[in-house]
C-alpha cells in the first residue's frame, strides 16, 4: 500500500498546500504553515455511504417562537448574550491572558448551580486543585459546580452522555478548545485540524444533549482568535474580552450573536473577589464616583456614545504642544489614528488652526475604545481646548460627525445620549442640528441643546476668533502669485 502524504496546513486559515512554505498563498500569513499527518484511511469493512434521504422542505409562513432563555444571574453577561443562554447553543468567549475569561465563566457556573440547574466546567489548563484555589479566592467555593481536569473530547462526550435526569449539565464550559484533541485526528492540540474537529463534536453534542456550552479561546499576538478562522463561523456568539492591563475595568463585547445583538457591551470591574459589575458605566469612565459632571479643564471634553442600546459617557483627552521634531508625534489611545488625523486636517484647512506643527496627544478615558464617527465633534473639542488652553463650558458634553469641508452631520440615537446626559447632570449638549426638524427637534428636561452647522462655529466656545474663516470654513483665495503663475 502506498504511504500516505504529509498535509502542510496554515495554521491561520486552514488552507492546505502540497509542500511547506514560508508565506500562505490564501491568507498571506508568514510562518503558519506546519506539517500535519495524513487522515487515517478507511479501514476493511466500513460501510459505503448511506444513499440520502429526502428532505421535509417547510415554508416562511409559520409560528417562530423565541429561544428560551437561561439566565446566570450576571446581568452583564446577560445583556451581551441577548437575554441569556439559550439551550444547544454554542458560545466562544477570547481574550488576552489574565483578562478574566475563566473567572467570569466560573462565576456564571457557579450561579446557574445556585439556582439549581447541573452545570459542569472542565479544564484542560489547570488541576481541579488550582480550580478549587480561584473558586475560594472569589467566594465560590460552596457552590454545586461540577469540575473535571480533560483534554479528551471523547473522554468529555461519555462523561456527559452518561449522565441522566437531574445530574444531566445544563452549561458546559471547556477552557480551552486549544488544548482538546480528537483521537481520530494525527496532530497536536492547538493545530487547526483538532480545534476543527474539537469543536465540531462539542457543537453536536450540544444540539443532541440541549445544552449550552461555553468554549474559552486563545487570542494570537495581534488580538485575532488562534485557530482556523472557521470556527467562529461554527458558533453561534462570539465575545471578546477588552481591557488594558493598567487598568481594573473589563469590557465583554459580542461581535457575533445569532440570538441577539452583535454591538452589546458589558462592563466589569476587577477585584479581589472576581469580576464585578458596573452598574453605571458613564460614571466609571467619567472617573467621578457619582457620575455628576465635574470641574472643566483644559483639553477634556465629554463624548455622549453608544453602545450597542446602552448610552455611555467617556471622557476624551488631548494634549496639544508645539513640537520640535520635522514630523510632529501624534499618540492616540482607545481612537483611530487616521480619523484623528483627518479631524486635525480639518481643523486646520476650515478652520485656520495650526494644528499639523504640533504633537497631538489623544486618549479615551477609563480604557474604553470608541470607533463611532460620532466622536468627531467630542475630540475636536478637546483638540481646540487644549490648543487654547481654556476649558470646555462646565456641564457640557458633544457628540457629531465631521464632514471633509467642515460641516458637522448628525447621527443616530440623538435621544438617548440627551438622556444620558441630562441624567448624569449636563446642562448643555453641543450637537449636530436634526435632520427635517430643524430648530424645532426638542430636546429632554434638564438639558438644552446648542447646534452647529460647521466646524468654525465651535471656536468661540475656546475664545478663539472664527472671522479669520469666510463663512461656511471657505478656505482663502490663491496668493496673486499663483494667479500669475497660472496665467
Amino acid at each position: 500500500m502506498a504511504r500516505a502524504q504529509p498535509r502542510y496546513v496554515c495554521q491561520e486559515c486552514g488552507a492546505e498546500h502540497r509542500k511547506w512554505m514560508g508565506r500562505c498563498e490564501s491568507c498571506g500569513a508568514w510562518n503558519s504553515i506546519a506539517e500535519e499527518a495524513p487522515a487515517a484511511p478507511i479501514a476493511a469493512g466500513i460501510k459505503a455511504p448511506r444513499k440520502g434521504h429526502h428532505l421535509a422542505l417547510e415554508g416562511l409562513k409559520g409560528s417562530a417562537a423565541a429561544p428560551e432563555r437561561r439566565l446566570t444571574g450576571i446581568s452583564e453577561l446577560d445583556r451581551v448574550l441577548g437575554g441569556g443562554l439559550v439551550p444547544a447553543s454554542a458560545v466562544l468567549v477570547a481574550g488576552d491572558p489574565g483578562i478574566g475569561k475563566s473567572t467570569i465563566l466560573l462565576q456564571a457556573c457557579a450561579a446557574l448551580a445556585d439556582r439549581g440547574m447541573a452545570t459542569l466546567y472542565v479544564s484542560g489548563e489547570e488541576a481541579t486543585d488550582q480550580l478549587r484555589m480561584r473558586a475560594a479566592r472569589t467566594g465560590l467555593a460552596n457552590s454545586a459546580v461540577k469540575l473535571a481536569t480533560a483534554t479528551s473530547v471523547a473522554d468529555i462526550v461519555s462523561t456527559i452522555e452518561a449522565m441522566t435526569g437531574a445530574e444531566a449539565p445544563k452549561l458546559l464550559v471547556i477552557d480551552s478548545i486549544q488544548t482538546m484533541h480528537v483521537d481520530g485526528i494525527d496532530s497536536a492540540p492547538g493545530t487547526v485540524s483538532q480545534v476543527r474537529g474539537a469543536a465540531q463534536v462539542l457543537i453536536a453534542l450540544a444540539k443532541r444533549r440541549d445544552l449550552a456550552v461555553i468554549m474559552v479561546g486563545h487570542v494570537t499576538k495581534e488580538g485575532q482568535i488562534a485557530g482556523p478562522r472557521v470556527l467562529e463561523h461554527m458558533v453561534d456568539t462570539v465575545l471578546y474580552f477588552e481591557g488594558e492591563r493598567g487598568h481594573q475595568f473589563r469590557i465583554l463585547r459580542a461581535v457575533k450573536n445569532r440570538f441577539g445583538p452583535t454591538d452589546e457591551i458589558g462592563v466589569f470591574e476587577m477585584s479581589d473577589g472576581g469580576l464585578a459589575e458596573v452598574k453605571n458605566p458613564s460614571a466609571m469612565f467619567l472617573g467621578r464616583e457619582d457620575g455628576t459632571a465635574g470641574g472643566p479643564v483644559p483639553g477634556a471634553a465629554v463624548f455622549a456614545g453608544i453602545e450597542g442600546t446602552r448610552p455611555v459617557l467617556v471622557e476624551i483627552q488631548a494634549l496639544v504642544a508645539p513640537s520640535t521634531l520635522a514630523a510632529p508625534r501624534r499618540a492616540v489611545v482607545g481612537w483611530d489614528t487616521a480619523r484623528l488625523a483627518m479631524v486635525i486636517a480639518v481643523l486646520d484647512a476650515r478652520c485656520g488652526l495650526a494644528l499639523s506643527g504640533h504633537d497631538v496627544y489623544l486618549s479615551v478615558a477609563g480604557g474604553l475604545r470608541v470607533s463611532e464617527p460620532a466622536a468627531d465633534l467630542a475630540v475636536a473639542a478637546a483638540l481646540v481646548s487644549s490648543l487654547a488652553d481654556q476649558a470646555a463650558p462646565e456641564a457640557t458634553m458633544f457628540f457629531g460627525e465631521i464632514g471633509l469641508s467642515g460641516e458637522v452631520r448628525p447621527v443616530g440615537a440623538r435621544e438617548p445620549r440627551l438622556r444620558e446626559a441630562a441624567k448624569l447632570g449636563f446642562a448643555t449638549a453641543i450637537v449636530p442640528p436634526e435632520p427635517g426638524r430643524g430648530s424645532k427637534a426638542r430636546a429632554p428636561a434638564g438639558i438644552r441643546t446648542l447646534e452647529l452647522k460647521t466646524l468654525s462655529e465651535l471656536l468661540p466656545l475656546f475664545g478663539i476668533d472664527a472671522r479669520r474663516r469666510a463663512p461656511g470654513g471657505t478656505p482663502r483665495r490663491p496668493a496673486r502669485r499663483h494667479e500669475e503663475m497660472e496665467g
